[in-house]
């Protein structure tokens, strides 16, 4: 199976047979997990949070670590550090809980700064540094992190150099009635019910084939240019202070690959940045002083960023990226004029 659309249906339906509903959460994570990404779950406690990253990490076969962020954690206690052995007379490099493909950090807003700094090379990098030796990390690799948006005694803010390196930030919340119903049917049955019912449905080989495949996902100028337009205007707009970076820009096409391939298209439309730009871009804006004081929502100036740009109309349907693809132009004055045409084509 080299089919992303076939690995996320398969992925999701293995998940399903314990989580109900959340499909939002196992979506982001299939695409963080194709486009080499790192997902951050913000909800209240309950929701899930865990075990689906849990559940999500057995589906797809990835070795998996947990990590309880506290206060009183130090970076090798996530990273590795080397230890003393009296009977050898050696130091050995003892490998933390980071040497795993899939890596949760629970609560990560508990763990002071200097602790969560331990994430930034592993994310930006996939490696690791410890006594001065550069260690890479698995591959795949994916930070899988959570963090409760109503508790104020003894977390930190994440730093802005933190939140760029998660490509998506997925709001996990309380399930619909029907959905909760379901829920408590479930577990009334069976209940014992959990992660040990989930097999593998997919293995590493699947997944860097589908990564390929993702990788592979066309997406034409207009698009590159509408995406480049609502970054812009995440910069420009007047209650933020700093807008989303470059590698936001760049986390956003790579999402919208994810999204179109587990879609089924082998092409981004400008409704895959649309879906995908509250998750892409709300955690990495900075709000002015005024906006932090009237409590303005960062997810409602996305959304004003959407409505302010307009998405690109023609130069991305199957047919004028065929088209592009036989190096030749789509329609005269219609569409763009690709880089190899020829009025012998």
């Amino acid at each position: 199976m080299s089919n992303p659309a076939e690995l996320y249906e398969s992925v999701r339906d293995e998940v399903g047979k314990v989580l109900v509903g959340q499909e939002n959460l196992v979506r982001g994570l299939v695409i963080a997990s194709l486009t080499g990404g790192h997902v951050l779950l913000e909800g209240v406690p309950g929701i899930a949070k865990t075990t689906g990253a849990k559940l999500f990490s057995r589906a797809v076969g990835l070795e998996y670590s947990r990590v309880q962020m506290t206060p009183d954690l130090l970076p090798a206690d996530i990273t590795g550090t080397r230890i003393y052995r009296q009977g050898t007379g050696e130091f050995e490099t003892e490998r933390g809980p980071i040497f795993a493909n899939v890596m949760l950090a629970d609560e990560i807003n508990r763990a002071t700064p200097k602790t969560q700094s331990a994430l930034l090379e592993a994310m930006q990098e996939e490696q690791v540094t410890i006594d001065g030796d550069e260690m890479e990390l698995p591959t795949p690799f994916l930070v899988i992190a959570t963090q409760n948006p109503i508790e104020m005694e003894g977390v930190f803010s994440l730093p802005e150099a933190q939140r760029d390196r998660f490509q998506l930030k997925v709001t996990v919340g309380t399930p619909e009635r029907d959905d909760e119903r379901a829920i408590l049917d479930r577990f009334d049955e069976n209940p014992g019910l959990g992660p040990g019912d989930i097999r593998p449905v997919v293995n590493t080989q699947t997944l860097m084939q589908c990564r390929e495949t993702v990788a592979d996902v066309y997406v034409a100028a207009p698009v590159k240019e509408y995406a480049l337009d609502l970054v812009a205007e995440t910069r420009a707009h007047e209650a933020i202070e700093h807008g989303a970076s470059p590698r936001a820009t760049i986390s956003f096409l790579d999402a919208g690959k994810g999204l179109a391939a587990i879609d089924g298209r082998g092409y981004v439309i400008p409704d895959d940045l649309k879906t995908l730009a509250r998750q892409v871009l709300a955690h990495r804006l900075v709000l002015d002083a005024d906006a932090n004081l009237r409590d303005v929502d960062p997810i409602d100036i996305v959304d004003d960023v959407i409505d302010r740009v307009k998405p690109p109309t023609t130069g991305f349907t199957p047919d004028e990226v065929n088209a592009q693809q036989k190096g030749r132009r789509v329609a005269d004055g219609d569409g763009p004029t690709w880089a190899g045409y020829s009025d012998d084509a």
